[in-house]
């Protein structure tokens, strides 16, 4: 079994495919990776650039290449000494279309599908319309318009003898016993005949094989069938209307997909209608929708998994409780790590008792860019963004607008499906069957607006110690907010959904209600956060946008060295094999953009006097019919989103690169605006704000009214753009120092300027990153040409392989924070891993922009450290101290003085011997 060591996430589609990831083993078995990361490899949705959108789980994506070109893959592995994780995906799958044979079944037989159980679907809606029907909300148009003109029609399959509804790609397939309102209609007394005995398949008990019998007879004669389409096509008023009593008679409603806000009886994936979420806490669920993983599990072609959206499953923990037995079966107790995607709000640690390797490492992006900016620089940039944008400057009320905004818009069916279930609690009492809908509405509200965590996860045992803080918080919250006559909710709330024990309860409708309840309520939370906080005021906040991405708290500016340390020592602790992510595929912000966007937190005044004068200057990028876009907020995010990811090396007067970097800028800003919400948004484009936008940004970059600007602002990132550098190799070495799995993403051993996706998904150039490796000139070298980012390649090649040299080092080692004197000791990282006789020692800067000052490379020079030294411990100043990046050697007892340490590269690492 390989030692997992460091992980590299690679994003697999038709145009990267297994045997594409199988050709660049040799490279990242060099650079020093020990596991390829992968993304979903199942069946999914044709065309899928993530495979998230699984539409056949038991098979491998033919795609990416199939079973064979996985086997391909883990046999070149195998031969480099790697191994194999792999990302699955057990909260959803792709609906709609016409490519999930399971859902098309449902769609088909109803409640009587056996697939009917598998998908999270409220059969008894409070919807008295949709009582034993399912909503279907794809059709691009309101329901009567796509009768009218045609888009929604009925389809005859002549190969399969089956009848089935069309809208563009959706494909909805009649029930059987429908087929008689179509065939009672021939003229052919067969075909009527035929009809009738469809008809009685209702009323048989063997339906689906008498279905399948007269569907063969039917396709014998589809001659005769075919002519009948007719009288439900076209634009006769009379036409339409048979079509629509055939459509009333399925176990589904088809709709607009406007109506799924509201009107949804299924849980989605966030509010995508695309998206189908199931009931895999259901035994049977669970062993179908990963047999194949399981199998290959046995087989020995995995050797980990990375859990998509845990938080959307009804129990968390039973299912990783669950998912671990089943891998134990298959593999005894070999090591076999599980990772779950987890976003931890502040102060949340991931639970104890899930069997579970680790996180992602979302919060370690979040705790790395808190210690890289500067405390000082919050409040001049939050003035400078209220002031250009009249938005807050707390985070916190950004996440509350949100959060109103998504439950009363894109979530408001599933709260209020919420909202019915605890009415039906109330009601079963007689001491609450008094309280009301709406009283129950509005408090349930509140208390999700004020949610500080994704979710809690009570169950009958009631809450742990952790989610009771949260719950509370919640309360106060919404105490704050409801008027007094909703006060007297709260209690009950807090009692229903996990303060009280279910157990306490006598089995009956009572507790199945109660337990209903609750489980609806934690996977609402859940994709209201992200839809709140990922999807909207992460693109309506401005004040630093390095400190507004996936998985951060973003309500906090900056934390101190001694913060950091505390977070790597609990990690240690609880989950020394936690993955170690500063890059991701669903990052809003590369990891070196935010990276250099940190930088003005330490030149905060600089910058403010900066963009107060740019918004002079782009005044004549401004149509004068359309003053007002970009609106003062987007403007301001526009010019960071420029400084974070504009190129080394473009300038103000390159016609070529500017004009590639301008599209790459235009699918960023489109995606920024509709997310926000609040100019434009994906339900409802505001395009002629759009384009306005985008015509100012055009004529930013690549006409000549822009040139001044551009001019201003090459000249800005050309300031920061080392002091950023040095804060990505600082950021690079501590992910690969402290306790936890490195986790590399796609490309990002070069510098990574990237924006959100599809910008961050883009194709990766991996001969320029193998040649690269080859290359034979010195870290010295690397450094003075440090714009090409060689320097960040072999930075990570030069630690992995230390950390392969000393496995036990860095997997068991303890961490050991260490104390700096001296006049620039808050500017410096220092800390030592120890285990048995090894030692060494890990020494970075931080907020290292001021001791930098003009110097043009990532390397702060040694005077400037003057007398600053790292303090080791008593014990160990007998011991000799030996540089491992660059050379350097000293005697322990009196410490290190960080100028020696770092004189010949930004950052080291130093072994200690006696």
């Amino acid at each position: 079994m390989t030692e997992l060591r460091a992980t590299l996430r690679l994003q697999l589609h038709k145009g990267f495919t297994l045997r594409d990831a199988a050709a660049q083993v040799p490279y990242l078995a060099q650079l020093g990776i020990s596991h390829l990361y992968a993304s979903p490899i199942l069946t999914a949705r044709p065309g899928s650039q993530h495979g998230y959108d699984v539409i056949d789980p038991s098979r491998i994506n033919l795609e990416l290449g199939g079973e064979e070109a996985l086997v391909q893959l883990v046999e070149t592995l195998r031969a480099h000494d790697m191994g194999l994780i792999l990302d699955i995906v057990p909260n959803h799958m792709a609906v709609g279309g016409d490519g999930n044979p399971w859902w098309l079944d449902v769609l088909e037989w109803g409640q009587e599908s056996p697939y009917a159980a598998f998908f999270d679907i409220q059969w008894q809606s409070h919807d008295p319309l949709l009582s034993g029907q399912l909503l279907v909300p794809f059709l691009r148009s309101d329901y009567g318009e796509a009768l009218r003109d045609g888009t929604l029609e009925l389809v005859f399959d002549a190969e399969r003898g089956r009848f089935h509804a069309q809208h563009f790609e959706h494909r909805l397939p009649l029930t059987p016993p429908s087929y008689a309102n179509i065939l009672r209609g021939s003229e052919d007394a067969a075909l009527r005949e035929l009809g009738q005995r469809f008809a009685r398949l209702g009323r048989a008990g063997d339906s689906r094989a008498q279905a399948e019998q007269l569907c063969a007879e039917l396709a014998a004669q589809a001659h005769k069938v075919v002519p009948l389409l007719g009288s439900f096509q076209g634009r006769d008023e009379a036409a339409q209307k048979r079509l629509h009593a055939l459509l009333e008679r399925q176990h589904y409603r088809v709709a607009s997909w406007r109506t799924a806000a509201d009107d949804i009886n299924w849980r989605r994936f966030f509010d995508i209608n695309e998206l189908g979420a199931l009931r895999v806490e259901h035994r049977q669920v669970f062993e179908q929708t990963h047999a194949k993983v399981f199998e290959l599990i046995e087989r020995g072609l995995i050797d980990g998994l990375r859990i998509d959206h845990v938080d959307g499953l009804a129990n968390p923990r039973a299912y990783c409780s669950r998912l671990r037995r089943r891998v134990r079966q298959l593999r005894g107790d070999a090591p076999f790590p599980i990772f779950v995607e987890k976003i931890l709000g502040a102060g949340e640690h991931l639970p104890q008792e899930w069997p579970v390797d680790g996180s992602t490492g979302y919060e370690f992006m979040n705790q790395v860019s808190l210690l890289l900016h500067d405390p000082h620089g919050e409040l001049p940039l939050s003035e400078l963004w209220q002031a250009q944008s009249g938005r807050p400057g707390a985070f916190q009320e950004e996440i509350q607008q949100a959060r109103r905004l998504v439950l009363e818009g894109s979530l408001a069916g599933d709260l209020e499906e919420v909202a019915q279930r605890l009415l039906h609690v109330a009601r079963h009492d007689i001491a609450t069957r008094d309280l009301t809908l709406g009283a129950i509405r509005r408090t349930l509200r509140e208390l999700i607006v004020h949610f500080p965590v994704y979710r809690t996860y009570a169950q009958a045992c009631g809450r742990s110690q952790q989610d009771r803080r949260f719950f509370q918080q919640a309360l106060d919250g919404a105490r704050q907010t409801l008027t007094e006559a909703d006060w007297p909710l709260l209690p009950h709330l807090d009692d229903w959904l996990g303060g009280a024990f279910l157990r306490a309860l006598p089995p009956g409708r009572a507790r199945r209600l109660r337990a209903l309840a609750l489980t609806r309520f934690q996977q609402l939370t859940s994709p209201v956060a992200a839809k709140a906080v990922e999807d909207t005021a992460l693109y309506r906040a401005g004040v630093l946008l390095s400190r507004y991405d996936v998985g951060f708290d973003a309500e906090h500016f900056s934390a101190s060295v001694e913060r950091f340390h505390q977070a790597c020592r609990e990690r240690s602790a609880q989950h020394p094999l936690n993955l170690l992510a500063t890059a991701t595929h669903d990052h809003k912000r590369g990891e070196d953009c935010r990276a250099r966007l940190a930088v003005l937190s330490e030149r905060a005044a600089w910058y403010a006097e900066r963009v107060r004068h740019w918004h002079q200057l782009a005044q004549p990028l401004r149509r004068s019919h359309l003053q007002q876009a970009p609106d003062g907020g987007e403007e301001a995010i526009l010019y960071q989103a420029l400084i974070g990811s504009w190129p080394l090396g473009l300038q103000a007067d390159d016609g070529v690169g500017l004009e590639a970097y301008l599209q790459r800028l235009l699918d960023w800003q489109r995606k920024a605006l509709r997310e926000a919400k609040l100019n434009s948004a994906w339900s409802a484009p505001n395009e002629a704000h759009e384009a306005a936008c985008a015509d100012f940004l055009r004529r930013l970059l690549c006409e000549p009214a822009g040139l001044a600007l551009r001019i201003e602002l090459a000249g800005t990132v050309a300031a920061i753009a080392p002091a950023g550098a040095l804060n990505s190799l600082v950021q690079c070495l501590l992910r690969m120092t402290t306790p936890g799995v490195p986790d590399l993403y796609q490309g990002c051993e070069f510098w990574d300027f990237s924006l959100v996706d599809p910008d961050n998904r883009r194709p990766v150039d991996f001969p320029a990153r193998q040649a690269a490796l080859q290359a034979g000139d010195s870290a010295a070298d690397k450094l003075a040409n440090w714009q090409d980012g060689r320097i960040k390649q072999w930075l990570i090649q030069q630690v992995l392989a230390l950390r392969a040299a000393h496995p036990l080092l860095f997997s068991q080692g303890d961490y050991q924070p260490l104390p700096v004197t001296g006049p620039h000791a808050a500017q410096v990282v220092a800390f030592l891993r120890r285990h048995g006789d090894e030692h060494v020692l890990v020494i970075a800067p931080r907020l290292a922009a001021g001791l930098l000052a003009e110097h043009d490379q990532p390397h702060v020079p040694a005077p400037r450290w003057a007398d600053t030294t790292v303090v080791l411990p008593g014990e160990l100043h007998d011991f000799h101290v030996t540089g491992l990046l660059a050379p350097c050697r000293f005697a322990a007892h009196q410490g290190v003085p960080v100028a020696a340490a770092l004189a010949e590269l930004p950052i080291n690492l130093l072994r200690l011997t006696s």
